[in-house]
């Protein structure tokens, strides 16, 4: 064994890791030691393995997965620019959390006015996209937006309704029809059913949108009403011209057996 080298307990100090980390990079191959003891299992370390150790400890701070710094140690390139992105999509994640819960300091817990409304059977072409999970939602029903619209593009106007399921599992199934007898390229023509729906509608941005629906399910509740799903949000206003405060969306639940 070399003289040169350190025991563990000395280069996590020269490191500034902690002896567990250590060790479970270690297990990752992340920061192999320079000699393992055969008999004790002891690990020691290079004194020139510290910038190793201190630049794990830096992308650590940083937030990069254990996985993408073992790229970069490699010298991997443009590795962190995934990393930069996750960040900036919680970040604005974030920012419309925030946006919601001051909306709740200013109104209090979400209350609509809810009414009754009866709806005809509807043909509509339907796409599909699936969303990670609840956070994923707002991509997902863009990106099913856009599927329609772009393939719908001459035929106006464009009535469009979202379908969501009541239990937010993993993935999430999304669904946006498009009020139309006609063929839509990539999408399925259906029969969107009919029935009775309590209503409410929701003036404010899509990203607060759960405020209302958690006033209308509140109001199932309180009724003696299942929610049977799928929640329908249909949605009045054009985003394209339309400020985001001011968007009007209509979210309904049916109440009975629909037909």
């Amino acid at each position: 064994m070399d003289g040169d080298l350190l025991p563990i307990g000395q280069f996590a100090r020269l490191g500034r890791l902690s002896v567990k980390q250590l060790r479970r990079y270690d297990e990752l191959g992340l920061l192999v030691p320079a000699y393992v003891d055969e008999q004790t299992g002891y690990r020691y370390y290079r004194p020139a393995q510290a910038r190793e150790a201190l630049s794990i400890g830096l992308l650590r701070s940083l937030d990069v997965p254990l996985a993408v710094i073992g790229h970069v140690l490699s010298g991997a390139t443009g590795v962190l620019a995934g990393v930069r992105d996750d960040l900036e999509a919680e970040l604005a994640r974030r920012r419309r959390t925030i946006r919601a819960l001051e909306r709740v300091m200013a109104e209090g817990l979400p209350s609509a006015q809810i009414r009754l409304v009866t709806e005809p059977a509807r043909r509509v072409a339907i796409v599909r996209e699936s969303a990670a999970g609840p956070q994923d939602i707002g991509r997902a029903t863009s990106a099913a937006v856009a599927r329609l619209t772009s393939s719908a593009s001459g035929l106006l106007p464009v009535q469009l309704i979202g379908l969501f399921p009541i239990d937010m599992g993993e993935p999430v199934p999304i669904d946006v029809a498009l009020v139309t007898g006609d063929p839509v390229s990539g999408a399925e023509l259906d029969i969107l059913p009919g029935g009775v729906f309590a209503c409410a509608t929701h003036i404010g941005p899509y990203d607060q949108i759960s405020l209302t629906t958690h006033a209308l399910l509140s109001w199932c509740a309180e009724h003696g009403h299942p929610a049977h799903g799928p929640i329908r949000e249909v949605y009045v206003s054009d985003p394209a011209t339309t400020a985001p405060e001011q968007l009007v969306t209509h979210l309904m639940i049916p109440l009975e057996e629909q037909s």
